[in-house]
């Protein structure tokens, strides 16, 4: 087991982003289209963080097009470029899976005033 975690301590990433169950966030991700390498962007609500170490994941939440879209990112991915804190959520949940059922403003999380 301790060979594992020296592998692993090798691809976590030195600065992880403070990311809150119920924050908004801007996803950016490294996408390869053949021999070319794009960054597209993923903001929505995350709903969940699960796991620890190198294998931390969470997942974001938004509404496209009338369509609950989710995707699931892992934390310490090199695929990751960068993660950016729009506005912080309150929420006394620490999964928000509720809102999978919920449509319009009932979707919405309240901010965190300061």
């Amino acid at each position: 087991m301790d060979a594992l975690k020296l592998i692993a301590q090798d691809s976590v990433k030195e600065s992880v982003p403070q990311i809150k169950i119920g924050s908004t966030v801007r996803v950016y991700v490294k996408i390869r289209e053949g021999e070319r390498e794009r960054t597209q962007m993923f903001e929505g609500t995350v709903i969940a963080r699960r796991g620890s170490g190198i294998s931390e994941t969470f997942t974001v939440r938004r509404v496209s097009y009338g369509v609950g879209v989710e995707r699931v990112f892992p934390l310490h991915s090199p695929n990751v470029d960068r993660v950016e804190l729009v506005r912080e959520g309150r929420v006394r949940r620490s999964k928000l899976y509720y809102l999978r059922d919920r449509v319009g403003k009932a979707a919405k999380v309240k901010e965190q005033l300061r």
